[in-house]
């Protein structure tokens, strides 16, 4: 099915200053579209009492849905706190449990906050320019903005994998990734 692809989908450029790939649809998830995502509910009210800010974007690419095909996309995580936590992405599980992702870093610092499926164990795996993170099937994953510019990474996934937002906005991550003397710390949920 891939030699049927036109160049358009064979070939793109991408802005990661500004996060958009050539006619890729880009989403903007708003601080209102991460309720329930950070660990202290009143410093989220606070701010969002103060306005809506941009926290990420992602422009993806999926160019075919077959069996050997990929998907990519490119975020962008803004720097910011609400109360002690980092601004972060929504995360998800894949619906094909079973896919994998790569993740490569191209600006800012980060961390992955990784959690096995089945028996809850949670990993903080650091994201940065010129890195790369392999996350394991059966793996929630959320992408958190540790530093004080931009994070921007490209995801690549298998076509197939889906996004799962729905088990993890029931009972989110077991951890979360706060500032702590400037540091991210791993903590659990309160």
């Amino acid at each position: 099915m891939s030699s049927l692809l036109d160049v358009s989908q064979l070939a793109t450029q991408f802005d990661p200053s500004l996060g958009t790939i050539d006619d890729a649809l880009q989403v903007k998830r708003r601080l209102s579209d991460l309720r329930g995502c950070f660990h202290d509910t009143e410093a989220f009210e606070r701010e969002l009492a103060r306005g809506n800010p941009l926290i990420y974007t992602v422009a993806a690419v999926e160019p075919a849905a077959g069996d050997g095909d990929l998907h990519y996309g490119l975020g962008v995580i803004y720097p910011g706190l609400i109360g002690d936590e980092y601004f972060l992405t929504k995360g998800h599980l894949h619906t094909w449990r079973v896919a994998a992702e790569l993740y490569i870093g191209l600006a800012g610092e980060g961390v992955m906050l990784l959690e096995d499926e089945a028996t809850g164990k949670t990993r903080l795996v650091p994201l940065q320019p010129n890195g790369t993170v392999y996350v394991p099937g059966h793996t929630a994953h959320r992408t958190v903005n540790t530093g004080n510019v931009p994070l921007t990474y490209l995801g690549v996934y298998p076509a197939r994998a889906g996004h799962d937002y729905g088990a993890l906005a029931e009972r989110n991550f077991r951890s979360v990734v706060i500032q702590r003397d400037g540091k991210p710390h791993l903590i659990a949920r309160n």
